[in-house]
C-alpha cells in the first residue's frame, strides 16, 4: 500500500467516524503538506453526503474553512519563521532583502489573484500561504482569496463524489494528471522568478 493509498484509508476512516468535525481537521491537514489528497477528501465527503451522513453544502462550507484555517497557519509560518530564516541565510542562498521587497511588491498588486488562481493548481495550491506571509501580504485579502480560490475547488469535487456514490475513489484516477499540471505550473513559476531575479540584479 502506498503513502497515498494509507492517508485515502486513514482519511475515509476519520471521516466516517467524526463527519465534519474530521473534514475540518482533514482540511487543514491537506493545507499543512500532509500526504492526503484534498480531491480524495472531497469526494469522499460528496460521497457520505449521499447516504445522508452529512449535508453537502455544510461538507464543502466546513472543508474551506478547514482549507483556510490551514492557510493561515501556512501564512503566519511564512511570516514569523521563514522570513527572518530568510533573511539570515540570503547570502547563501543569493537572496536579500531586496529580493523580499520585489516579492512584497508583487503581493501587493497581484497577490489576491496569484493565492486565487494558485488554489486551483495542485501542488501550488496547499503551499501559498508561505510566500504570501513572507511577503507580509495583507492577512485579510490573503484570507478572503484563499476561501473564494478553495470555495469553486472543493465543490467540486465533492459533488463529483455525490455523483459518483460507491465509485467516488474513480477521482483519483485523474489526480496524476492533475499532481503533473501542478508540477508544470511550479516548473513555470520557478524559471518566470528566476528570470525576474536575474534581471533585476542586471539592472
Amino acid at each position: 500500500m502506498s503513502v497515498t493509498e494509507a492517508a485515502v484509508e486513514l482519511a475515509a476512516s476519520l471521516l466516517a467516524r467524526a463527519g465534519l468535525p474530521g473534514l475540518f481537521l482533514l482540511a487543514v491537514a491537506e493545507l499543512l503538506v500532509a500526504p492526503i489528497p484534498g480531491e480524495a477528501v472531497f469526494a469522499l465527503a460528496g460521497f457520505l453526503s449521499s447516504r445522508g451522513a452529512m449535508g453537502l453544502a455544510e461538507a464543502v462550507l466546513v472543508g474551506t474553512l478547514g482549507n483556510l484555517a490551514g492557510s493561515l497557519i501556512e501564512y503566519w509560518l511564512g511570516l514569523r519563521v521563514a522570513r527572518p530564516a530568510l533573511l539570515k541565510l540570503g547570502k547563501y542562498l543569493m537572496v536579500g532583502e531586496r529580493d523580499l521587497e520585489a516579492a512584497e511588491e508583487f503581493f501587493r498588486r497581484r497577490g489576491a489573484l496569484a493565492v486565487f488562481l494558485g488554489r486551483f493548481v495542485p501542488g501550488v495550491r496547499s503551499l501559498m500561504g508561505f510566500p504570501a506571509g513572507m511577503a507580509r501580504m495583507n492577512p485579510a485579502v490573503f484570507a478572503a482569496a484563499t476561501f473564494s480560490g478553495s470555495l469553486p475547488w472543493n465543490a467540486a469535487f465533492a459533488l463529483a463524489g455525490y455523483a459518483l456514490g460507491e465509485r467516488w475513489s474513480e477521482v483519483l484516477r485523474y489526480s496524476s494528471y492533475l499532481d503533473l499540471a501542478g508540477a508544470a505550473a511550479l516548473a513555470l513559476a520557478a524559471i518566470y522568478l528566476a528570470a525576474k531575479l536575474i534581471k533585476r540584479r542586471r539592472s
